[in-house]
């Protein structure tokens, strides 16, 4: 079961809608006591539904969760639809010749998605609300901010799928957010990239390296892959699914 409304995010985006994605089981309504896990994704308009994402290919998770039937609710928002979406996912202040000055957003973003979505959800579905059953999941500069929220509001989300993240934007400015976060020894974290994208920026190799090396160093159970054939797109991600899904015990 799929269900889409109108959230606002007054802080960077005033009272302009966007869309909000909520997934639900289809056996949801068997059990009324039962209660789930929640994963929160980024980039929603491209999580379910064809006809809503950008480039017109989703990553397909309700055909996955309806043909596996796991116990798992799912919850996505569109990114900012004004041009502003680097702005939003970016979890630093950085500069680059690909992208100019971004003013980066991302810590604004997360207080609205962990003080105002999470609860919303938890009041009006049946989550299991602790950090063991918290997740957050996205891709490319998506899968930037999934590090970022396992790693700086790690006592609200344990678990992490990091495709593709964009580490490459500010790789320094990252790996020193990183460093200072206070990430558990329990947290599990799924990151990946794609065989083929490897060298689309100069510092996408050296950037992944460090990173899963510093996680590693805090001890994080990390599972680290390129992916063969893999590249920058929702066709590749939704192939990933399983193999993070089972990574992140689920």
């Amino acid at each position: 079961m799929l269900i889409k409304w109108d959230v606002t995010i007054p802080e960077l985006t005033g009272d302009t809608p966007r869309k909000a994605y909520v997934y639900l089981p289809d056996y949801y309504n068997d059990n009324p006591e039962r209660r789930f896990p929640v994963m929160y994704m980024f980039d929603g308009h491209n999580v379910f539904l064809d006809e809503d994402a950008a480039y017109g290919k989703s990553w397909g998770m309700n055909h996955f969760m309806n043909w596996t039937r796991k116990p798992l609710i799912i919850v996505a928002v569109q990114c900012n639809s004004q041009g502003q979406r680097l702005n939003e996912y970016a979890p630093v202040t950085y500069q680059n010749k690909e992208h100019g000055f971004i003013k980066g957003k991302g810590r604004i973003y997360m207080d609205w998605m962990v003080k105002v979505l999470k609860p919303y959800i938890d009041a009006n579905y049946r989550t299991l609300p602790d950090r063991e059953n918290t997740l957050i999941a996205g891709s490319s500069m998506g899968g930037l901010m999934a590090l970022y929220g396992v790693s700086c509001y790690n006592k609200v989300f344990k678990r992490a799928a990091c495709l593709s993240p964009s580490l490459w934007v500010a790789p320094g400015k990252v790996l020193e957010m990183v460093a200072r976060a206070h990430i558990r020894r329990d947290t599990t974290i799924y990151m990946d990239y794609g065989e083929l994208e490897m060298f689309n920026h100069a510092a996408s190799q050296e950037a992944m390296i460090s990173t899963a090396h510093l996680l590693l160093t805090k001890r994080v159970n990390l599972a680290f892959r390129i992916v063969p054939g893999g590249n920058h797109s929702e066709a590749s991600w939704e192939k990933q699914i399983p193999i993070f899904m089972e990574c992140l015990g689920l």
